[in-house]
Parts: C-alpha cells; structure tokens; sequence
C-alpha cells in the first residue's frame, strides 16, 4: 500500500530523539516575532494569523523536523495549516497562561490537553479541580473543556499527566524536544471522528493538536452515489462525482434527482393528485406528503351500533366505542362490567371523596353525578399573612391579623413595623453608617442595600528603604505589593555560594533563595543535585502599612542549614536471581535487591529440571563467572533472603529406548534410563496359552522375530469358517491355509438318519456348494445330514415308527397316574421350580398393581387438600377485604358527624 512511513517509523522507531537536534536549534534560536502581538494570544495557538502557518519547514526547523516524514509521504500539497499552528507555538518555547488561573504554564508543569476540538492546554491541577465543581454541580455527571465547552464523563476526568500522544505518563522535561512531548511515533488514529473508514495510524512525531489528514493513497474510493470510482487520498475519499444521485427515495417510486451528495436524500418533490386516509378528498400534494388527513369528520358507525365517530379523516375501520368494557359509578369505586355503553351509570351510595378545589380535602358527599362543591367549609388552622396569628376558620376564608410586620426592609437592615405587611415595604430613611470597603472610614448615605460607594482617599505605598513610592487609593493597599526599589540589598549571603550568587534589589523580608545546585559531595560517591540549602541570613520585616508598637527589638539570629538528603540518584538494581532484562531503576538512597517475578530458573542437581522457586538469593550461583561469584556469595551471606534451590522430588519422565509403555521406576536422575524388566504378557496366533516376555527382550526383537516367539508350537486350535473341525496345522498367524481343504472323515446320513456313509470334509463342501447352500449357516448337528438320498427301506422304517408312536400315545392316554408315578426325580423337581417361578410372577404383577393404585390414591387426597385450601384461602381474603372497606367507611363518616 502507499501509506507507509518507513523512513518516519525507522527514524523514530530506533531512537525517539533521532531529529531532535534541528528541533533543539531552534529551541535555541530566538522566536520571531508576529506581525500585531497585540491580537495574539498565548493561550489560543489558533488565533495566530495565516502568515505564519504557510511555509512550516523554511520558518521553524523544529516544526520542520516533526512533520518531515510526512511531508515526504504527503508531498507539498499536504494540509498541514491546524498541525502547524500548534508545532509553531510550542516550537518558541512561550509560556502560555491557563485559562483556569492565568498563570504562565511553564515547560515543567503537568498540563492536560483538550482532544475533543479546541486542543487547549491547561494546568492538570487546575482542570481537575475544574471538572470536580463541574461535576457536583451539574445535574448530570459531565463536566466541559473551558474552551471549547466540550462534555466530557466524569470518569474521564484526568488523573495522570500524559503527553500529546497520551502513551507516556510524566514525560520528563527535554530542552531537546518539544515541550510536553514524549518525543516518539504519535500512534493516534488518523480521521477518528469521522466515519470515512481510514484504518492508518499517525507517524508524526508527538505534537501538540490535531493529527493531519491522512496521505494514504485508496486506488478504488467510491463516490456518495456510488457509480464512480477513482484514486484519491484516503482522507479525501469520500467525493462527489458530480453526476446524478439516482437512489431509490424513501417513496419507493422515484429517484433522486440530485446531484452526488453525502448523507441521506430529500424528500421526494415529486407532484401528483393523490387521495386522503378515508379516500373521500383527492389533493394535489409532493408525493413525500402523499399519506394526510382531510377535515371532514368521520361519522361512521362504531363496533357497538350505538354511537357514531367523532374521530377525523382516518384509515381502517373506526374501532370499538370508548364507553364499552368496563364501567363505573360517578366516584369509581364500583364497577359494571356487563352496562350497555348507551346505560347511565347508578351511583354507588358510598362517600365520594374526590379532592375538592382547595387541593388538600375530599368530598365527604355520598356519590353523585356532576362536580363537587367549591367551596370547602371544613375548619382547619390557618396563619395570617404575615405569619403572626393562628386560627381556626373554615378552609375557603382568609385571615389577616393586627401585629406589626417585622420584615426587613429594602436595605436588609431595618425592620417595616407596617401591621400584617404583605412584602411591600417603604425604603428606608436612615443613614447607612457602615464601614467602607478601605476599612478605615463609614458610609453617610442614606441605608442601602449592595456595597458602598469606595473610600476617596489615598495611601501612599513605599520599598524598604523608603526612596521609592507611589500612591493608591484607601483600602486597595492591601492588595499592592511594595514598589520595585533600583538599590541593592546589603544582606550578605552564608551559604557556600555567597561569592557565586548574583545581587539582588532592595526587598521586604528575607532575601530570595540560593538557585545554584548544592554540590556537596554524598557518602555514596554522588554529588547532591538539589538547590542550595546552607545557613540563611536572618530577614528583613515584612511590608506593612500599620503603625507598630514600639517594643524591644529582638535579636533574629540565622536560620541554620540542613544537611543533604538522602542521595537521590538513579540506579539499575538487579533482582536477587540475578535474572537478564529484570532490573529495577532505585533511588542511590535506597539501593536494594529485590524478588522479581520470574521463577528462580537455576538447572537443579538432577540436570533435568529447574528451580521453580520465586526469585531468591542464592547461596551457591550455578551460571555466575568466577568475578560475580565472590559479590553474590558475599551479598548472600549478608542477606536475610538467601536460601538453596528447591529439591527434584519427582519420577523419572524420559523416554525410554527403546520406546515401551512402563515408567523408569528411578527418581529424576541425570544418566541413562536401566533397561525394562517388566513382563509383557501376549497371546500365541491360535489362542491357546499366553507367553510371558521381559520388556526389553520383546521390543528388541523385529516383527518377523516377534511372530516366530509368541508360536506356541502345537496344533491352531482354530475353528476353521466353513465347517465344524478345526485348523489341523501348527500355530501360525493369519488365516489358515487349510480353509476349503479339510481332509477330516465326515459321516453322511440321510434325511432319515437310516443310511450313513464316510466322506472326506472338502467333498461335503463340494456338495453344498453345488446344491446352492451355505456350509456357513448349517447347524453344527446337522451337519452332512440329507445329502444321501433316502431308499426302500428307509420308507418302510419310517411308516414302523409312525405305527408305534400312535400305540405309545394310546398307552399314555389310558395310564395318566403310571406315567406320571415313571418320571424321574429329576424331572419332578424341574416341574416344581417352574411352577414356584410361575406363582411368583403372578404375586410380584399382584404388588405392582396394588402400589400404583395407593400412589393414585394419595394423589387424589393431595390435590382434593390443595383445593380446599385455596377455596379457604380465598374466603378468607374476601372476609378480610370487606372488614377494610366497613372500617374505611366509619372512618370517613366521623368527621361528617363532628
């Protein structure tokens, strides 16, 4: 894509103070001076005239040096007039007032910037204090920029200070860079506000105001309408292409006539004869105004066949009446849900109460139709209206009193003294007496209200030695410091830069304070780099314009120095594991190690594992040269922290080699794993027994090999899956060989069982196959059975048996008890488990039955209780509700009976 700022990104990237040299030039440089610095203002960097913003890179060179990688991207056509007026203020290094305190904010102050609109800069105390009153003073939680008026949440009130780019907190002040700045990549989003889809990001330098439009090159920008396309830049490409809108209006029928614009489309202006909700009334109207109502009324007939509609002109049907559903008496206490809309309503014969005129009573007539009385006779107390007097009178009479009215009058002084004034009292005739504003003198006009006219009188105001002066007027000297005196005070200086500082001018109490650096050399090896604060000279008093008692003068010695404090240098701390990239920035003062928080990390004595211990000293450094050994093992020894490296308390977890599936039974250790001796049990190919293997033995053996030991070495013992014998070979993996080649006698019987004959077990086969059966679903008893034919004297056996079988049926039909007396014990005792089992299922289907009817019946109980206590549930709300409404009505009768 275009947009990229590789030499700005690079540049910044690698280090932030890369161009800073140019900028820093020009922080050196004199600023020039504006064309009328009367219209000037140090707080509002837009008020700077358009002269100055034209040509940023020939004026300023620091401005130049913040906006140069944009301008190589952008070119020279950039519009960089907003950015510019902000660079080119805080490149002169001027102090601009806060508007909240019209103090000069200086390069070191913590300052808040308005990101809104306005980009004013502003104390961060005095904002925030801005935004608390705002807060607790407004009805909503918001509180506005002082500029620009802009709300912004009370949760974004500012509690930190932040640079222009709001990614350093308390950037620390650089002569190098602009001040305010962080000095790196902006980052902001570019065209945030706005919905144009730009996804780039700011590569200027961190600057003060709003980021410039983005140079990013769109190949495809589309119009408004969206019927062109072009390459433009990515924050000018939203564009009109100057042609036709042709969008569908909200009408759904015509088009929009304009040209390419942004935003939604006019209404549609399209004239037309077009007719009114009822359809009575047919106007010429803008087809966006097709839907209106005419003036005729309604008249229609409502649902109910009564009452007509007083609606106007209207689309449907006309609906229900208004007087159906529900209805009530004139109060609205008793309701008639079955009265036709055409029946008047019946009163209800209880009180009415509705509030009367007065606002504070109700009507204590029986329901009635028609409003009540206005006027309300009930007697309440009542005050006058000067508040003096009270009575009891009837509720619609007024009541005035004699006493005389105590208010004040018009100078909030003086009391009125008019009997029951009603407010408007006379002004009042006194003299006002009060003290001026100067504190000295009183006021002798008439009594007033407000402040008094300013004392006429001068003071005059001198320096310390009395030759320099001037005059004010009476009671402003308190606000007036002491003219600015041309001598030189004679109080000379205790510190150690006496023959160092610079004389001062006259002045009224002590002298300023000592603005060179200390120096005095700490313990440390560092030098103390705060202001001088050696011995002061005793002061001088302090400006004032009252007399002062004489009294005896008392002797002020000097005020002594205090020693310096602890050494305030920075320096890197590493962490008590002595880990890369974990060092703290510490006070020199209060230089210690400390636990960061990585874990320890050192290789334990196993080799294979690291201490997982929080960072701690160490007693015995494993990875330290010989030179860092000696400063450790002294820091340890003198440290309450160190300890030794955790312990390897866990199992072996190497793999093994060979891979098995059994752990090393040794704990962590550092050499080879022992060989595996564990039993590994796998079956012979035929099933027969189970072989019993060393691990490691079986493992080291190939597939081939592996096969050949798990061989148990006699017959396979399988049964073969076309007949019932089984595999006559020697145990052997996969299928067996001898599968449709069975050599095994089978005996051939007939389909009487009479004839019988030896045939080989593949020619079985053969013979089933050829008859078209399956050998596979042939029972095992029936195998070979019927594939001889039967003969004569199969048939004659046949018919033998039919004859004796009829003759044994004969037998046992005519002796019942003999034959049951010839059946086995055996036989007898299975006749008798069968029959127990019988009974028993007829009981267990007996109990079964008789327990669901008992879960029936406790249900019926439990829903015939539920009922009837929700039937005396509601008996009893009902009594209940009928005591209330006879107690409400005792209540309301007892003051219609006083």
């Amino acid at each position: 894509m275009p947009f990229s700022y590789a030499a700005a990104a690079s540049g910044s990237a690698s280090s932030s103070r890369k161009p800073v040299p140019v900028a820093a030039a020009a922080a050196r440089r004199p600023a020039p001076s504006p064309s009328n610095p009367s219209a000037v203002s140090d707080s509002d960097p837009s008020s700077y005239s358009s002269g100055e913003e034209t040509d940023l890179t020939a004026s300023d060179p620091a401005a130049a040096s913040v906006i140069s990688s944009y301008l190589s991207v952008a070119g020279d056509g950039a519009d960089l007039s907003k950015v510019g007026i902000f660079l080119s203020s805080a490149a002169r290094r001027r102090s601009p007032p806060c508007l909240i305190c019209f103090d000069p904010i200086r390069l070191s102050d913590p300052v808040w910037s308005c990101s809104a609109s306005c980009f004013a800069l502003l104390h961060l105390h005095c904002i925030q204090s801005w935004a608390h009153q705002s807060s607790s003073a407004a009805p909503s939680p918001t509180w506005g920029c002082p500029k620009c008026r802009f709300p912004y949440p009370k949760s974004q009130t500012p509690t930190s200070y932040l640079c222009f780019c709001s990614k350093t907190v308390d950037p620390a002040p650089d002569p190098w860079i602009l001040p305010h700045s962080c000095g790196d990549v902006c980052g902001r989003r570019l065209n945030a506000d706005r919905d144009s889809g730009c996804e780039h990001n700011c590569l200027l330098l961190c600057h003060p105001g709003p980021c410039p439009p983005c140079p990013a090159i769109v190949p495809n920008a589309m119009c408004f309408c969206g019927s062109h396309r072009e390459t433009r830049r990515c924050s000018h490409q939203r564009y009109s292409c100057s042609g036709k809108c042709n969008k569908r209006l909200g009408c759904g029928i015509h088009r929009c006539p304009v040209d390419c614009h942004d935003g939604p489309c006019p209404p549609c202006a399209v004239r037309g004869k077009h007719k009114c909700e009822c359809g009575e009334t047919m106007e010429e109207r803008l087809c966006s105004e097709r839907v209106f109502q005419c003036k005729r009324e309604c008249g229609g007939m409502l649902q109910c066949g009564k009452h007509s509609c007083e609606r106007g002109c209207h689309a449907g049907k006309c609906g229900g009446c208004p007087l159906q559903g529900r209805r009530t008496c004139p109060c609205g206490k008793k309701d008639y849900p079955s009265l036709d809309c055409d029946a008047e309503a019946a009163t209800c014969g209880s009180t009415c109460e509705k509030v009367l005129g007065c606002g504070r009573h109700k009507c204590p007539e029986r329901c009635h139709r028609g409003s009540c009385v206005e006027t309300c006779r009930l007697v309440i107390t009542k005050s006058c209206r000067c508040g003096g007097l009270k009575k009891e009178v009837p509720c619609y009479q007024e009541l005035t009193c004699e006493r005389k009215c105590q208010r004040l009058r018009n100078c909030g002084r003086h009391a009125c003294r008019r009997r029951c004034c009603e407010g408007d009292c006379a002004p009042c005739p006194e003299v006002c007496d009060k003290r001026l504003r100067c504190g000295n003198h009183k006021c002798l006009s008439p009594c007033h209200r407000g402040a008094c006219a300013p004392c006429p009188l001068m003071k005059t105001i001198s320096c310390n030695c009395g030759q320099t002066f001037f005059e004010v007027p009476c009671g402003t000297e308190k606000n007036q410091k002491p003219p600015k005196c041309s001598k030189k005070c004679n109080i000379a200086r205790l510190c150690r830069h006496k023959l160092e500082c610079r004389p001062h001018k006259c002045h009224y109490g002590a002298c300023p304070p000592c603005k060179l650096i200390c120096g005095e050399e700490l313990s440390c090896g560092h030098r103390c780099k705060l202001r001088c604060h050696g011995p002061i000279a005793p002061p001088n008093p302090e400006f004032t314009l009252k007399p002062i008692k004489r009294k005896k003068e008392k002797h002020i010695d000097s005020t002594p120095g205090t020693p310096c404090p602890p050494c305030q240098e920075v320096v890197l701390v590493p962490c008590f594991g002595q880990h890369l990239g974990q060092e703290r920035a510490i006070l020199c003062s209060k230089r210690r190690q400390f636990p960061c928080q990585n874990l320890c990390g050192n290789p334990l004595n196993c080799g294979n594992h690291y201490c997982t211990k929080a960072c701690h000293v160490l007693q015995i450094p494993l990875s330290q040269p010989e030179g860092d050994q000696l400063a450790i093992l002294s820091l340890a020894s003198a440290s309450a922290f160190a300890e030794p490296c955790e312990e390897c308390n866990l199992p072996c977890q190497r793999v093994r080699e060979p891979p098995c599936s059994h752990p090393c039974p040794l704990p962590c250790h550092l050499n080879d794993c022992p060989p595996c001796k564990a039993l590994v049990k796998r079956p012979c190919h035929c099933g027969a027994m189970v072989h019993a293997f060393e691990c490691m033995y079986y493992n080291n053996l190939n597939a081939t090999k592996q096969q050949k030991v798990r061989s148990c070495g006699g017959p396979c013992h399988r049964k073969l899956p076309n007949c019932p014998h089984l595999c006559s070979e020697i145990c052997h993996p996969g299928q067996c060989p001898s599968v449709d080649q069975c050599m095994k006698k089978v005996n051939v019987r007939c389909a009487c069982n009479n004839l019988k004959k030896e045939w080989i077990c593949q020619d079985v086969l053969k013979e089933y196959r050829q008859s078209g059966r399956d050998p596979k679903q042939i029972p095992k008893n029936q195998y070979a059975v019927g594939l001889l034919a039967c003969g004569e004297d199969c048939v004659k056996k046949v018919k033998a048996a039919d004859s004796e079988l009829h003759l044994r049926k004969i037998q046992e039909i005519k002796t019942p008890a003999v034959e049951v007396e010839n059946v086995p014990k055996r036989r007898k005792k299975r006749n008798r488990g069968q029959e127990s089992v019988e009974s028993s299922k007829f009981q267990e289907i007996k109990a079964v039955a008789l327990k669901f009817l008992l879960v029936i019946f406790l249900c019926i109980i439990v829903v015939a209780g539920l009922y009837l206590l929700w039937k005396g549930v509601y008996r009893l709300s009902d009594w209940m509700n009928d005591m209330e409404e006879q107690r409400a009505r005792q209540r309301h009768l007892k003051p219609g009976r006083l």
